[in-house]
């Protein structure tokens, strides 16, 4: 018996050693190679493979040793179960399908949905998994109503209903699914959890970023039509933040070609304290249609810091609000200075309100420092001109001095030539008279 319990206490302690070890296993690459060339004649076949397909459409590569390079270390940033396609041959995919080459497409079930954040793996693989969650998150207790209340960077709706088979949800569900996953939609069945939100039956609120006071959307109960009208007219919120899976995306929706950016680290605390401040003015101004603050944090783009820095000319370790030009990243920023204190609310709020009304528009801002240059030249050129009629004046007063001068050495030598005929003259009269005289003598 005493044997017995000792094989058992080995045995149970190598069990668990090998049931650890199983444990902490990592997986490792499979080997399947799940990057497929997408043409016209596997695009039906490749496509019944899979739930979710991701579509790299792409220029064509060519025969460039640097383009295969770069196609090359793409298609392994994108090695998450996806197909490429070439914007050259096949035609008949990239026009019915396709619009935009470099451009990735999700499809999922009936919908396509285009990627436009940032050529990274981690972040493409993080936005997958959003698009296959379903496109109503369901609130049925206080713990997921805190988790609603913790999501301040996104637009959210909420909607209280009936039930699942209710036709007026089915409306919101097939509206969310237009906006999925970029726009966070709930739902709630749940008389407790309603009252909490405010909300009556059928009834949808609309919330926008970093807001705590939501929009009821007027007209309940709403149809798929209604609520997708809404959304597309209050997708533009008063402040909203840049991040990798939506850089592009944002930065292409500009009111009149600007975006008014404010630099901030959320995790400094100038940072922060500046960013409470946005956020005050932002809802100040909610109301405001023409107003829309995009809020970078530097830490979650390392990479692109020292390309902002050289470009907009600011130093990115202190917080930064400014207008830039899209096109061409003309900018102009508000005057911070690191050791005075943030600006206050209404300092603020009056910067922002000059730049709506283009009393500050760094278009203008160029001209006036191409004026500076423009004057710096002129007054370069009449202080050269001033010199050369200085050098002129010189020279002239240099010449009539020697002029004189010549006059007088001529007029001395004149005297003097004259003086010494006069000499002349003389000696002959003396030397006649004494000849003369000799001569009587003579005689």
């Amino acid at each position: 018996m005493k044997w017995n319990l000792v094989f058992l206490g080995l045995l149970l302690t190598f069990g668990q050693l090998s049931w650890g070890q199983k444990g902490m296993d990592i997986p490792e690459y499979d080997g399947k190679d799940r990057v497929h060339d997408l043409n016209a004649k596997n695009y039906k076949s490749v496509m019944k493979k899979y739930d979710v397909m991701v579509v790299y459409y792409h220029e064509h590569v060519g025969s460039s040793k640097v383009a295969q390079k770069q196609f090359q270390i793409e298609e392994l940033a994108l090695e998450v179960g996806l197909t490429q396609k070439s914007a050259q041959g096949d035609g008949v995919i990239g026009t019915c399908i396709l619009k935009n080459a470099d451009s990735i497409y999700i499809f999922i079930e009936d919908e396509v949905i285009e990627y436009d954040g940032e050529l990274a793996a981690d972040t493409l693989v993080e936005f997958l998994y959003d698009v296959i969650e379903d496109p109503v998150e369901i609130i049925d207790n206080v713990r997921e109503l805190k988790g609603f209340h913790n999501i301040e960077e996104d637009i959210k709706l909420v909607g209280f209903f009936k039930s699942q088979k209710s036709e007026h949800y089915q409306e919101y569900e097939d509206a969310a699914e237009e906006f999925h996953p970029h726009i966070k939609f709930f739902a709630t069945f749940s008389p407790k959890v309603a009252k909490s939100l405010d909300l009556k039956l059928n009834e949808v609120d609309f919330y926008e970023p970093f807001m705590d006071e939501p929009v009821v959307i007027p007209g309940k109960p709403y149809s798929e039509k209604e609520l997708v009208a809404f959304i597309e007219d209050n997708d533009r919120p008063t402040l909203r933040k840049m991040q990798p899976h939506n850089m592009y995306e944002i930065w292409e929706d500009a009111l009149d070609g600007e975006h008014i950016i404010a630099f901030a680290e959320e995790g400094d605390p100038d940072g922060f304290e500046f960013l409470e401040i946005v956020k005050e003015v932002a809802e100040d101004n909610t109301d405001n249609p023409n107003l829309s603050i995009v809020w970078i944090d530097p830490d979650d783009f390392p990479l692109l810091v020292p390309y902002w820095e050289k470009t907009f000319d600011i130093d990115l370790s202190s917080p930064q609000i400014g207008v830039v030009e899209v096109d061409d990243a003309d900018s102009i920023w508000f005057d911070m200075d690191n050791d005075d204190d943030m600006p206050t609310v209404d300092e603020l709020e009056d910067w922002l309100e000059d730049v709506l009304e283009n009393k500050i528009d760094p278009d203008e801002d160029e001209d006036d420092d191409d004026d500076d240059d423009d004057d710096d030249d002129d007054d370069d050129d009449d202080d050269d001109d001033d010199d050369d009629d200085d050098d002129d004046d010189d020279d002239d007063d240099d010449d009539d001095d020697d002029d004189d001068d010549d006059d007088d050495d001529d007029d001395d030598d004149d005297d003097d030539d004259d003086d010494d005929d006069d000499d002349d003259d003389d000696d002959d009269d003396d030397d006649d008279d004494d000849d003369d005289d000799d001569d009587d003598d003579d005689d």
